[in-house]
């Protein structure tokens, strides 16, 4: 007899607007804790495995005066694939006051569609408060497949919330974040946040995260695929968790 008080875990992708969910985080005045983002995302009281987590981000400019950003950057983005994380990276070009662009939106757009037909997940997680997303949600919803925005849910716009089935919100994740000082310039790659990183006009604004409960929400325990399951691909080391806290 199966045991009904188990939680099935449904297979999904994570894709993740690596600019968007950083500067949210450090507006809060915290330090992003990548292996902590995953394990939230993907605990084993979520009812979610996650087969890929697909982190999407820009490069400072491939310039002589952008050399050594780049160079902590590209550190950084290392040590995400060293810890299982799948990369994807777009070089920038600079902008005013001293910062740069790298829009990765259709990268992700393209790709999370992609990955919807080769990896049949059941469900995706789109780590952005980004409005441009909600056609994309709204297409791979037609596709089946459940759709679920991981954000501060109190900075969320109605587009986009409305177009996922679900708003996983991060606030209570964010707390448990190291706290650090914002000001600092040129802080460690391994926290994700390399000096004068791009803050686009469509960030959302994170505030009172602070004083958000811990809530892990449970999930169904049905799979509308007939109960499949894949082994997730990465491979977390132990070790390494103190090098990604910010």
């Amino acid at each position: 007899m199966k045991d009904s008080g188990s939680l099935h875990a449904f297979p999904g992708v994570g894709v993740v607007d690596e600019s968007n969910v950083g500067s949210s985080v450090r507006t809060a005045g915290r330090g992003l804790d990548w292996l902590k983002l995953r394990d939230f995302l993907s605990g084993p009281n979520t009812g979610r495995e996650l087969i890929e987590m697909v982190v999407y981000a820009g490069l400072p400019p491939a310039m002589p005066i952008w050399q050594d950003e780049r160079d902590k950057k590209n550190k950084f983005m290392q040590w995400l694939r060293a810890n299982g994380f799948m990369v994807v990276t777009k070089d920038g070009s600079p902008a005013e006051e001293g910062r740069y662009k790298a829009n990765v939106d259709v990268m992700m757009a393209i790709d999370a569609l992609e990955l919807s037909v080769e990896m049949k997940p059941d469900v995706v997680i789109l780590v952005s408060g980004d409005t441009d997303f909600a056609y994309l949600a709204i297409k791979l919803r037609r596709r089946g497949i459940r759709v679920e925005v991981a954000y501060v849910s109190q900075n969320l716009g109605n587009i986009l919330r409305s177009a996922a089935n679900e708003v996983i919100d991060l606030a209570p994740l964010f707390r448990t974040f190291e706290i650090i000082n914002t000001r600092e310039p040129g802080r460690a790659p391994a926290s994700g946040q390399a000096a004068r990183a791009p803050v686009r006009s469509g960030d959302a604004v994170v505030t009172n995260v602070q004083d958000a409960p811990v809530q892990i929400s449970q999930r169904r325990t049905q799979s509308a695929s007939g109960g499949r399951r894949r082994q997730p691909r990465f491979r977390p080391i132990a070790t390494s968790r103190q090098a990604g806290q910010g």
